[in-house]
């Protein structure tokens, strides 16, 4: 069909072209409610992790944002084909602008996931691993843990496509890789310590228990009326995720040792083979707060 017939004093309109340039927007908005709805399912606990993470985002996400980007970019053109043209290109090129930006923001996620070694399982010592609380154990097992708990935990076999070159090597040996790699880079991955304090056990714990609380975790094993035979407090607390609701386990072991209170910390995510260092970014987040509020150093 041809063009409405304009009158003298009218604004032109730019018809069927506009209509394209809507299309296009609604387009490029569904790719966000896509990847929004895919998150807070996964949440709400509407579909498993697997389907909401891997098939919507992973799988899916990208082919829906790279045709939005196709369909905004063709908006754009067809705007262009004769006058008016404004205001329906500036509506496509809007779309572009949003498709695009989710598009590259997947391939950088992607990125960035590809460059950092395949880490859940974070902690300052793994010559005396952390061991979590049986609380801790059950709320896991319950919600169908993908990543076993283990002293000395192995990178699974099928990492070896996506990373190749670590699938059996110990976890413990890629996290100090990892440290050694980023140092005095300000990145993910830190260098995680030991922290040693003047102050008693039960002092330390209680600090350490306000920072998580701070940190908005869900607090699981609170400071104890009375420590244990040796001494050592242990406080537990779980992260979860603002999208998905992925939760990670995170554990302060607080005990004496040589005159003085000596502090470990341990995170663990429950599913998913790569944290993209949120384990490490909060166990070093716990350190830095701990060594500043307790007066803490990384030396007896």
């Amino acid at each position: 069909m041809s063009e409405a017939i304009e009158t003298p004093g009218e604004t032109p309109k730019a018809g069927w072209r506009m209509k394209v340039a809507i299309f296009a927007l609604c387009a490029a908005i569904f790719t966000i409610l896509w990847f929004a709805v895919a998150a807070l399912g996964t949440k709400w606990g509407w579909w498993p992790w697997q389907v909401g993470l891997g098939q919507m985002t992973i799988e899916v996400g990208p082919r829906i944002a790279l045709a939005a980007v196709v369909v905004s970019l063709v908006a754009q053109v067809i705007a262009l084909i004769k006058a008016p043209r404004k205001q329906a290109f500036i509506i496509a090129l809007g779309a572009t602008l949003i498709a695009a930006f989710t598009l590259f923001r997947l391939a950088g996620m992607g990125a960035q996931a590809g460059a950092l070694p395949p880490l859940h399982d974070i902690q300052t010592d793994w010559s005396d691993p952390i061991q979590y609380s049986q609380a801790i154990m059950d709320a896991r097992a319950a919600q169908g843990e993908t990543n076993p708990v283990l002293d000395a935990p192995t990178v699974p076999d099928y990492a070896e496509a996506r990373w190749p070159g670590t699938a059996g090597r110990l976890v413990s040996e890629l996290q100090e890789e990892a440290e050694t790699k980023e140092a005095g880079k300000g990145t993910v991955y830190p260098t995680m310590q030991s922290l040693y304090f003047d102050g008693s056990p039960a002092e330390v714990a209680a600090v350490a228990e306000r920072v998580m609380d701070r940190k908005g975790w869900k607090i699981v094993s609170a400071v104890p009326e009375a420590p244990a035979a040796d001494g050592a407090i242990q406080v537990e607390a779980t992260a979860t995720s603002g999208w998905f609701g992925f939760k990670d386990d995170i554990a302060v072991r607080v005990r004496p040792e040589g005159g003085v209170t000596r502090v470990d910390i341990r995170s663990t995510s429950r599913v998913g083979l790569s944290d993209l260092g949120a384990n490490s970014t909060r166990v070093y987040g716990v350190m830095i707060e701990l060594e500043d509020r307790a007066d803490g150093r990384r030396a007896p």
